[in-house]
């Protein structure tokens, strides 16, 4: 049985999580609502989750001795890493010397915190269908694997970034040098390296949301959410919504995919796995360990969100994946450059039937920056996208007069 102190006091149960935009916000909640003390640190001040949290932090994640003195000096008894940006390597030596325990491991938050470790576990190790891919340290490299093994159209990708930032598909070869200064330009850290992929002739792509969670008898259990069907413009997610319909085959090969890697990786929590289906075949894509952004939609479609599973998860508590009612989400972007915005157009947005919306309070907006969410829910999973476009629609962000 878990024991769960109280906040602010010498006994509380005390979580940090590394990364606190969006989807560290939801988490954060999540947790606080099964009476965990929680610590939100962030790049900057006022970030979405540090807002919510009982302690915001405010350092340089990617920074080594930072990182440590920080876990040193607060104590949690969790490390949630919620962004790519992380050092890793710290927290297999902290995890090693028992200091902390890194949800879903330290192992995994390495090995997906850039897209050439995971790619090769998932193609290389467990021998999983995956498009071609080289990797490249220059643009002579790209495109000499352009031109001898991935060929026209291709996708070229940061080894590490977010929210599709980076990524850019190649027509042809003028388009070359213009997708490897997009992908320095985006990707996280600016060590000159991409993933270039022959490109899927697909007939969608999904989010299968995979948790693992402690059963009654100790031991790790294996739950899958219904598929999540997604719209990303430029690798960036803009609506999603769930169920996606699929091919009983395709579901099976997809969820049978998704148990293989996360079950490589370990540990506990929500995994966030994306794959391309075209008929019946599946080809895995990436995996994040952790709530994914087109996994928003769970805040209306889900009888526990997806946030709400990653808490229980990793504190080892009971998970319930299943589905309340198809719903859909769609992304409000910022549309301006400028420090606390407003927004105008709420109360119409939720005039949408059965919408919902919220607002994630990032203190800068950015023309494409994700400022916050529409949700809507409906029998009719069509209905319910065409109702989160058209709330998100009427939310108009603008800078302060």
């Amino acid at each position: 049985m878990t024991t769960f102190g109280t906040p602010l006091s010498p006994n509380a149960t005390k979580v940090m999580l590394l990364g606190s935009g969006e989807l560290g916000k939801e988490v954060l909640i999540a947790l606080q609502r099964l009476g965990v003390e929680t610590i939100a640190v962030d790049r900057y001040d006022n970030a979405p989750g540090q807002q919510v949290a009982h302690h915001a932090r405010t350092i340089t994640m990617s920074d080594p001795a930072q990182l440590k003195a920080l876990v040193e000096k607060e104590k949690p008894m969790l490390v949630v890493p919620e962004i790519e940006a992380i050092a890793t390597p710290m927290l297999e030596e902290l995890e090693a010397a028992g200091t902390v325990r890194v949800i879903p491991t330290a192992r995994a938050a390495r090995l997906t915190m850039d897209r050439e470790g995971i790619r090769r576990l998932a193609a290389e190790t467990l021998g999983l269908p995956t498009s071609p891919y080289v990797f490249c340290d220059s643009l002579q490299e790209l495109q000499a694997a352009i031109d001898s093994k991935i060929g026209y159209p291709n996708i070229v990708k940061p080894v590490m970034s977010s929210s599709g930032k980076g990524q850019s598909k190649i027509a042809g070869p003028d388009d070359v040098k213009k997708a490897w200064d997009y992908a320095m330009a985006g990707g996280r850290v600016s060590h000159g390296r991409v993933i270039v992929e022959g490109f899927i002739d697909f007939d969608y792509e999904i989010t299968q949301l995979t948790v693992r969670a402690l059963g009654a008898d100790g031991k790790i259990e294996t739950h899958f959410c219904e598929p999540i069907g997604h719209v990303q413009v430029s690798g960036d997610y803009v609506e999603s919504w769930q169920p996606h319909p699929m091919r009983e085959a395709a579901l099976k090969k997809s969820r049978e995919i998704a148990k293989a890697v996360t079950d490589n990786l370990g540990g506990q929590g929500v995994f966030g796995v994306e794959l391309f289906v075209k008929g019946d075949d599946v080809w895995f894509s990436e995996v994040s360990p952790r709530p994914h952004d087109t996994g928003m939609v769970t805040m209306c479609t889900q009888v526990q969100t997806q946030f709400e599973l990653h808490a229980r998860a990793i504190l080892g508590l009971p998970v319930n994946t299943a589905l309340r009612t198809p719903g859909a989400s769609a992304v409000i972007y910022g549309g301006v450059e400028a420090k606390g915005i407003v927004f105008d157009g709420v109360a119409e947005a939720l005039r949408v039937p059965n919408s919902d919306i919220r607002l994630f309070g990032k203190p800068e907006s950015f023309v494409k920056r994700r400022m916050g969410v529409a949700l809507a829910f409906d029998p009719d999973v069509e209905v319910a996208r065409t109702n989160a476009k058209k709330a998100a629609a009427l939310v108009k962000p603008r800078a302060a007069s």
